[in-house]
């Protein structure tokens, strides 16, 4: 039975997989500057979730968002059966400062999230998925290919046209970090991190430095929270 929770006449809906990360956060800003978003949270179990969760739901009480943002929906999705329970990601381990992006890749991890989305999308009449891959981004499950295959898998199985889309394919972090800047965003809110205290990042895992070394590119000081604040953010040291 579908759903038809729209109340906003023919606006356009978005549905955003939001993690209070930058790029998530910085999404849902510019998609509601053209039509409705829907932030949605999926639980999959990893470790950093409950911090995660709880950043996001600050964020989103942000003037920013207040505006053509509806209350986050949360979806859960375990993981704990597929992933082997000594998985970095369950254990709260993650890869250190200095290791590759492949290193911290989650196998599967968008087909889990989409088909879960694509489902609560056909049941609320939202046609529309946004996700905040940027430039470079190296893992399978993020390339254009895959999100049209996607987009038309989930169209076919659900009888709903689904559209999946990626509108900061073209950028890098710093250039996200400055249009996040630009929408007046309260950029010290967000959370990137994979070991995260509360509201405050490590400072040792990989997404802290890619975090970083994105601010300084960008010209600016992250003004987020560190349990550590690496001095040099190239090494770590």
């Amino acid at each position: 039975m579908v759903i038809d929770s729209s109340n906003e006449g023919q606006e356009r809906v978005t549905a955003i997989l939001c993690s209070g990360g930058l790029d998530s956060a910085v999404l849902v800003a510019h998609e509601a500057t053209m039509g409705i978003v829907q932030p949605v949270y999926i639980q999959c179990g990893f470790a950093w979730e409950p911090f995660e969760q709880e950043a996001l739901r600050r964020l989103l009480e942000a003037p920013a968002f207040t505006e053509r943002v509806r209350p986050i929906a949360v979806l859960d999705n375990p993981i704990g059966n597929i992933y082997p329970n000594t998985h970095w990601a369950l254990r709260g381990i993650p890869p250190g400062y200095n290791t590759p992006d492949a290193d911290v890749y989650l196998i599967g991890r968008n087909v889990l999230l989409l088909s879960k989305i694509g489902v609560y999308c056909a049941l609320h009449c939202i046609q529309r998925i946004a996700m905040g891959p940027l430039k470079g981004n190296p893992f399978p499950d993020a390339t254009p290919n895959f999100f049209e295959s996607m987009g038309n898998t989930l169209s076919l199985g659900l009888d709903y046209q689904i559209d999946i889309i990626a509108p900061f394919a073209s950028l890098n972090k710093a250039e996200v970090i400055e249009r996040g800047i630009a929408l007046s965003l309260p950029l010290e809110l967000t959370l990137s991190c994979m070991h995260p205290d509360r509201f405050s990042h490590c400072g040792h895992c990989s997404k802290c430095r890619e975090r970083l070394q994105a601010f300084k590119k960008a010209g600016l000081r992250d003004p987020a929270n560190y349990a550590f604040r690496p001095k040099d953010i190239m090494t770590g040291h």
